[in-house]
């Protein structure tokens, strides 16, 4: 079978392609590994920005639907030094440009935007290879294969397209997070609840950090920050909740109880999400007939810029191609020229370098660039 625009991962940059793509009267096939939109939970909090991911939403027409998801008083923040002290704390006004949402339902209201069966779901990408001509083929992972004319690259971290335009490999940047989840927070946890605020949270020490976000339902995720080599993340049993709760929390002792408290107090056992960037300002040849979108182009430390940008990157390559109709190469060209240098700028973001990064996390990403930004506005 021969398609015109393949693209791989239905994650938020490969649904904003499919969407103004579908805009523009252009249909597209988009492959997915997951088995379907249920598959997993699909992460925390995202504040999306009026300069990158917004334009995105406007360029796929669903600014309105977006309107609907945002949780009013979230941009709220907090620092906290860790034996409580409260450093910084900044209400929602209302004003900020970057209203936040969840991961989930924003994905959710892309996939509603689609046609039925733009995307294919347990469709597990094993390989990519050049035919020549601007084509190539895609196999799957249960042996069947599509060759396209378009291959577009949205699949993350570890991209199956990538190799077909960089030998390049993400590395690990001597940080990870552990993920936890308080429930009920108000009526169960609220000594922490009252910590956290209505928004944001963060308190850190030199290599150690933890992140909380009040999402919807009265639940608390938290983030924990710890900058060790990942042998020593390999060290502890993580199928043991209990110990390697147990394990985490020794590393924040002294800290104050309220903040300690979404460590030990999880309704979730711990998650470890190892953190990993592929080299700030990677380019590539231009390849005929694929390219590459969000973490699969430039997965970078975190800076509160990646789910945004995956969009950005995702509406400008549709609307490149709806403005160089018949002709891939010119819009691959302009929209990689435009590309290239917003992801090193958004990289290289002053304090970023400092905090590791992973798609996984993109609520990571979020706190960190809020503490940045307030603490430069004192």
């Amino acid at each position: 079978m021969t398609t015109d625009v393949t693209i791989i991962g239905a994650g938020l940059g490969g649904l904003a392609l499919a969407r103004v793509l579908h805009v523009h009267g252009t249909a597209a096939t988009v492959y997915e590994a997951e088995t379907s939109r249920a598959a997993r939970s699909q992460g925390g909090m995202l504040d999306i920005h009026d300069y990158n991911g917004q334009l995105a939403l406007e360029a796929a027409e669903l600014m309105d639907e977006f309107r609907g998801l945002i949780l009013e008083g979230r941009q709220a923040m907090r620092v906290l030094d860790p034996d409580g002290t409260v450093l910084f704390d900044k209400a929602d006004d209302g004003t900020g440009g970057r209203p936040e949402v969840q991961r989930g339902e924003l994905r959710q209201m892309l996939l509603d935007s689609l046609p039925a069966g733009t995307v294919r779901w347990g469709r597990k990408v094993s390989s990519a290879r050049t035919l020549g001509d601007g084509r190539h083929e895609v196999t799957f992972a249960d042996g069947s294969t599509v060759v396209t004319n378009l291959l577009v690259g949205a699949d993350g971290a570890w991209s199956r397209v990538r190799p077909l335009l960089s030998a390049v490999t993400p590395e690990y940047t001597g940080k990870s997070v552990i993920d936890t989840y308080l429930f009920d927070a108000d009526t169960r946890h609220p000594a922490a609840s009252v910590t956290v605020g209505g928004g944001a949270m963060v308190a850190t020490r030199p290599g150690r950090e933890i992140f909380a976000h009040r999402e919807k339902d009265d639940t608390l995720h938290a983030y924990l920050g710890l900058a060790e080599p990942e042998s020593w993340f390999a060290a502890i049993d993580f199928s043991d909740a209990a110990g390697a709760t147990t394990r985490i929390a020794k590393e924040f002792d002294g800290w104050a109880p309220e903040l300690t408290a979404l460590i030990t107090d999880t309704d979730i056992a711990p998650v470890l999400r190892p953190l990993y960037a592929l080299p700030t300002g990677l380019r590539w040849e231009r390849v005929p007939g694929v390219t590459l979108l969000g973490d699969a182009a430039h997965l970078s430390a975190p800076n509160g810029e990646g789910a945004n940008l995956a969009m950005l990157d995702g509406a400008e390559l549709g609307a490149a191609l709806a403005a160089h109709p018949g002709d891939i190469e010119a819009a691959l060209t302009a929209y990689e020229e435009a590309m290239f240098p917003r992801s090193a700028a958004a990289a290289t973001f002053e304090g970023a370098e400092a905090h590791g990064g992973d798609s996984d996390n993109d609520a990571l990403h979020e706190l960190m660039a809020a503490v940045v930004r307030d603490q430069q506005s004192q």
